[in-house]
């Protein structure tokens, strides 16, 4: 017994903020983003919209693209590092906008790894025979966190909202569905990307800002961890579900940088048709950048039945993760 993704859907904010916005708030320039990210543009929330705003929406999507009603899911996993609250979880106020009631609903925090950390959540719920389906999201609004006066991290993070529905119903009948997934994180590493919990209070007694406002992040070192984790562990994945790199259809990647999913594609050997990105329209979403990437994949055709996925990701913790899906 196994799940399977039977409906995918997301959603962003309305307000667009491209490269050439930001070069009249800091030092910086569209070239030097491009050439360092692959960033374009991102998209960021504004006073009349949250979190929770996105992910209802994109629960909304997977769900009609599922064909089932909200009140037939059985728990909500969300991965998230940005909700609006410390607690209640943000799982629990979506499961109120849905309307439902009486079910588990919760939040997973790992970060840009988060969705990978959900679906092996979601998998173990479904596996156990405990639950037949579920609601996964990954959303984050990380425009709240960034310093936008830090050039080297206010122009990497945008907002934004994925969801998936998972069933176990139609994974009885074949092998399509999840097949494997692997998670991994060291602690040692929580430096090399990390914000304080208290990061919504941006000045001091003073009026000046903390030492460590907004993310901090050590890039060329994170570069190198990113790089060789995502490889590595996709590799475990492949080889835990039977299968070697050249089988993957379509790696569906975290879209942190577009330089870190080239330098993971190289080293999988995996040509650049064989993976999805979206990083030029959105930039780094955290937990929602892979189903966001997944949707839009599935939109356009560029998923089809039988195809082989891995979703894999990296992120603060650090923590990093792949699946593997049979379509």
């Amino acid at each position: 017994m196994g799940a399977r993704i039977i409906g995918t859907g997301s959603s962003v904010p309305k307000t667009c903020l491209t490269n050439a916005d930001l070069e009249e708030r800091v030092d910086t320039s569209h070239d030097w983003i491009v050439s360092r990210t692959g960033i374009h543009q991102r998209h960021v929330v504004t006073q009349d919209e949250d979190i929770l705003d996105l992910m209802h929406e994109a629960s909304l999507r997977a769900l009609d693209a599922s064909g089932i009603r909200a009140e037939q899911l059985q728990a909500i996993v969300v991965a998230t590092v940005s909700g609006n609250y410390a607690f209640p979880s943000t799982a629990c106020l979506l499961q109120a906008r849905l309307g439902l009631d009486n079910i588990p609903a919760f939040d997973v925090n790992a970060a840009c790894a988060g969705f990978v950390y959900g679906m092996s959540v979601a998998h173990s719920y479904i596996k156990s025979g405990d639950y037949d389906r579920l609601l996964l999201v990954g959303a984050d609004t990380l425009s709240t966190m960034v310093n936008w006066e830090d050039r080297s991290t206010c122009v990497l993070f945008g907002d934004g909202a994925g969801a998936v529905v998972l069933d176990t119903q139609n994974a009885r009948s074949d092998d399509r569905g999840l097949l494997s997934t692997v998670v991994e994180s060291s602690g040692a590493l929580w430096q090399l990307l990390h914000v304080r919990s208290d990061h919504r209070q941006t000045v001091d007694q003073e009026g000046s800002h903390p030492k460590e406002w907004g993310i901090q992040m050590k890039g060329p070192e994170l570069f190198k961890v990113a790089v060789r984790a995502l490889s590595e562990v996709t590799r475990k994945a492949l080889d835990k579900a039977g299968l070697a790199p050249a089988d993957v259809s379509l790696m569906v990647p975290h879209q942190a940088n577009l330089r870190i999913i080239r330098a993971v594609a190289e080293r999988l050997h995996m040509a650049m048709d064989q993976v999805y990105c979206n990083v030029q329209n959105y930039g780094n979403t955290s937990a929602a950048s892979i189903p966001i990437a997944l949707d839009e994949a599935v939109r356009a055709g560029r998923v089809r039945p039988n195809d082989i996925l891995a979703l894999c990701g990296c992120g603060g913790g650090l923590t990093w993760g792949t699946s593997i899906v049979r379509w």
